[in-house]
């Protein structure tokens, strides 16, 4: 199998046009030979994927509910540090399997039980997307007087727009942001470390273990829930990648930036009073240096537009896959394109219809989003990384992932009972607050935790206990014809790819016929009747 990895030169991008650079794979097999990227790119995609102000709120919890600056930082870098581990495992697993993270989940819970797992993800992308247009329509309106529903429905273009162009681009976009936005965020914490930065003495507060245990949830639930994402952003880079390199830098890119903007957001809390991520970013920048303050919370909003793009890209694959799972479907661009414009009117109508509501109002629901989201993914992630590091310690068949009956089966109990049980594990401990007027306390919270949830970190246990020991009567040594059969099929994709890529570089004119043909030619599907 080819193991050289390849990216466009720049004449190649030239020729090819704008439209040309539209990504061509979706829930399909990455080739070696379209194997490219560093790892240091990883550290700085996730680095601004929590560089926006959507970040900063995540700092107002601890204040809220009476919990000084300090504590407030603590239980905020403990939490982000605890739930970036997960969400860096999993990004060990795009060099490997050279697939979207959630397709790769068919090995657990089988080709069509994924679904399971699709709804929860699913949710996390849109609900994401949803908040982040509502506060970027009434963020900018506040700091800059913009037509909040005018910002709405260009935001949902660009970020659909960002979206179909798909991976290379969304690492491009992100990179550039990352360099022009960093200077301004660290003269501004520069200027609140040296007293520069304005504020007020802070109220008397106190510890409150409580407080500190929600602050720690919220955080730990905000990189948790990127778990279902990073793969998709690591499926192209080479197979020899290094996983130590990888885990370190999603873990240090993907922390440190919400580390700096959660604290950011607790200072502004205690400090300035602040309640609108945005606002409170505009205004302590200007009492640094005007215009300082609107140029950082103009780059900031446009980085969470750019997280948008993200979302809605990692929704296409989620969509997609389920799709597949039971109807068989040809990646194409038109049917990534076709399915981002769906996502986005969908997520635009709902955001327009409570845009009214402000915010504060979004703030609150996603942050409230947040702990349902937790629920739902925490069982998932810990049989997922289970299965990978422990039980089949990162050996697949590849090929069978897109067959029904191929060894991973249509439906995987195992996966499925341990889903199913971890999330049954943390009813009696979960802490719903009011989503859609409906709320929940279970009987540990009331009764012997003074109401803090820890039903989270009991799913995350339970799935993944259980999902080991029923994975003990797996027979593992069944399996590894099916993964030397996958490989020679992916050999002989390999060595198709390669003289397409050698045929296009010695004759340039052929690149669109190539490029045309190759979804097809490059499909891991299993042949149908007939074919």
């Amino acid at each position: 199998m080819a193991t050289q990895s390849r990216e466009p030169t720049l004449e190649e991008e030239q020729e090819r046009g704008l439209l040309g650079q539209i990504e061509v794979h979706s829930i399909d097999w990455i080739p070696d030979t379209e194997r490219h990227g560093r790892t240091w790119q990883q550290a700085m995609l996730w680095f601004l994927g929590n560089f926006q102000y959507f970040t900063i709120p995540i700092g107002f919890v601890g204040p809220a509910l009476g919990l000084s600056l300090g504590w407030t930082i603590l239980a905020g870098a403990a939490g982000i540090a605890f739930g970036t581990l997960f969400m860096a495992f999993h990004a060990t697993q795009g060099p490997v399997f050279g697939l979207p993270q959630m397709i790769q989940t068919r090995a657990q819970l089988g080709y069509r039980g994924v679904v399971v797992a699709l709804f929860a993800v699913l949710f996390t992308y849109m609900a994401f997307n949803v908040a982040d247009q509502v506060l970027l329509a009434s963020g900018l309106h506040g700091a800059f007087g913009w037509n909040a529903h005018l910002v709405a429905a260009v935001t949902a273009v660009l970020a659909a727009a960002l979206a179909i162009f798909g991976y290379d681009w969304v690492h491009r976009v992100f990179r550039f942001l990352l360099v022009i936005s960093f200077p301004c965020y660290a003269i501004i914490s520069v200027a609140i470390l040296i007293g520069h930065a304005g504020g007020v003495a802070p109220r008397p507060s106190h510890f409150i273990f409580a407080a500190f245990m929600a602050q720690f949830s919220v955080a730990a639930a905000y990189n948790i829930t990127y778990a279902p994402y990073v793969s998709d952003y690591s499926r192209y880079m080479p197979r020899n990648t290094s996983p130590r390199g990888i885990i370190a830098a999603v873990f240090f890119g993907a922390s440190g930036s919400a580390i700096w903007l959660i604290a950011l957001g607790a200072w502004l809390a205690t400090r300035l009073g602040a309640n609108d991520g945005l606002v409170g970013l505009q205004t302590v920048g200007d009492n640094v240096a005007a215009p300082l303050g609107s140029i950082t919370a103009f780059l900031s909003a446009t980085a969470l537009l750019a997280t948008m793009g993200m979302n809605g890209y990692g929704g296409m694959l989620t969509v997609l896959t389920g799709i597949d799972s039971f109807k068989t479907i040809k990646t194409s661009r038109i049917l990534r394109t076709l399915t981002v414009l769906v996502l986005a009117v969908i997520w635009y109508a709902i955001g327009e219809s409570i845009s009214t509501s402000g915010s504060n109002t979004a703030v609150s629901a996603v942050l409230n989003s947040l702990t349902l989201m937790l629920y739902l993914l925490v069982p998932w992630t810990a049989l997922n990384l289970v299965d990978f590091f422990f039980v089949r310690r990162g050996h697949y068949a590849i090929t069978d992932i897109f067959r029904p009956d191929g060894v991973y089966g249509a439906w995987g109990w195992r996966g499925l009972t341990a889903y199913f049980v971890g999330f049954a594990a943390e009813i009696p401990f979960m802490v719903l607050p009011p989503i859609a007027g409906v709320s929940y306390t279970g009987w540990f919270p009331n009764h012997v935790t003074n109401g803090v949830d820890y039903s989270w970190l009991v799913g995350l246990v339970v799935s993944g206990l259980v999902y080991f020991v029923l994975s003990r009567s797996l027979d593992l040594a069944a399996e590894r014809s099916a993964i030397e059969a996958s490989e020679r099929e992916l050999q002989a994709i390999d060595v198709v790819a390669e003289a397409a890529a050698l045929a296009e570089q010695a004759h340039p004119d052929t690149h669109e016929a190539a490029t045309a043909a190759e979804p097809g030619q490059m499909s891991t599907r299993a042949p149908e009747d007939g074919e």
